[in-house]
């Protein structure tokens, strides 16, 4: 198997002890291991597969704890860097009744930040089957023009290439700089993974159905869309088909990490077969529907715990999952 290389933040959440209130109104946290991207390749490296992520911490006792808590779990930590010349980025987060958040960013600039290109290695990505970032590390930094980099070295070497908006307003100076990007950065995708709440800050279409025609016609490249609508499922859309994934009846305790869950094991289901860009474009009905349907149990199992990579389950576990969910 082909490894998932993901690039961008690697940052510490802090997931709030009290639910149901306001940031401000938050007395206590606990410290988790978290960022989008390094979320997605922690999902690959729990369910089995092989993943490295690539990014830069500081040098501090939350980037030892990042790399700790990567190594636990078989991810490859030696495409991290440290430097001294800013700290690991944080985010604190605070958790509404139904699960969802809201975020506060202590990251300016974070150490991810200040990746410079020249600090990137080809070899990096020589066993690369997919490369996966997302927007957050896209702000005007060294590490955007690092992202470039990576991106042009991965398709020379054949690589599937996935892209998760996840959009953060609050690190961007404003709306339309953040939405600029995210297209900017589209032109690159092979895998366009956006949620039911981006969708029409990206595309500028309320219809999903809308959305994917517009993005098949102006994105050359594009070959899958995968669609994630919180607790009503997912679908993913290539140009041939569409495969939906109904809702999981499970009770939220924190959908923190849960879309980066989702698009974490469809891209297992994708190394795990080999599949390739030229095959992606072409996958049966039937394959589409194992992974989302696989993805979206995923996920599903993930907002039955607190944090991201914590809430994570293994393949055994999820196996045992979908057996409860089939039987119930």
């Amino acid at each position: 198997m082909k490894i998932c290389a993901a690039i961008g933040e690697a940052l510490i959440d802090f997931i709030p002890a009290q639910k149901g209130c306001a940031l401000k109104d938050v007395t206590s946290f606990e410290r988790v291991c978290g960022g989008a991207p390094c979320n997605v390749a922690a999902a690959v490296a729990k369910l089995g597969g092989r993943s490295r992520m690539i990014t830069q911490l500081g040098k501090d006792a939350f980037g030892d704890y990042i790399e700790e808590v990567l190594n636990g779990i078989g991810a490859d930590t030696s495409s991290i860097l440290r430097t001294d010349k800013a700290n690991t980025s944080l985010a604190f987060v605070s958790l509404k009744a139904d699960g969802d958040r809201d975020f506060s960013f202590y990251r300016k600039p974070g150490a991810d930040m200040l990746f410079e290109p020249s600090d990137f290695k080809d070899e990096w990505l020589s066993d690369a089957g997919i490369l996966h970032f997302c927007s957050v590390a896209l702000v005007e930094s060294p590490m955007k023009r690092t992202h470039i980099k990576a991106i042009e070295t991965a398709e020379k070497n054949g690589a599937v290439i996935s892209f998760d908006p996840n959009i953060r307003l609050p690190l961007w100076d404003n709306p339309e700089e953040c939405r600029a990007t995210v297209k900017e950065f589209c032109k690159y995708a092979d895998i366009l993974k956006i949620s039911d709440e981006e969708l029409e800050f990206v595309t500028g279409c309320s219809s999903i159905e809308t959305a994917v025609r517009e993005l098949f016609e102006k994105y050359g490249k594009l070959k899958a869309v995968l669609f994630s609508k919180g607790k009503d499922g997912a679908e993913v859309i290539t140009r041939n088909c569409i495969a939906k994934a109904s809702a999981v009846s499970v009770k939220a305790a924190d959908t923190t990490g849960a879309g980066d869950s989702i698009i974490g094991a469809f891209l297992y289901c994708l190394l795990k077969d080999g599949i390739t860009p030229a095959r992606l474009a072409e996958l049966p009905q039937e394959k589409l529907n194992e992974y989302i349907g696989f993805a979206n149990y995923y996920s599903s199992l993930s907002v039955t715990r607190k944090g991201a990579i914590a809430s994570y389950g293994t393949l055994d576990e999820l196996n045992d999952f979908i057996v409860l969910q089939k039987e119930g």
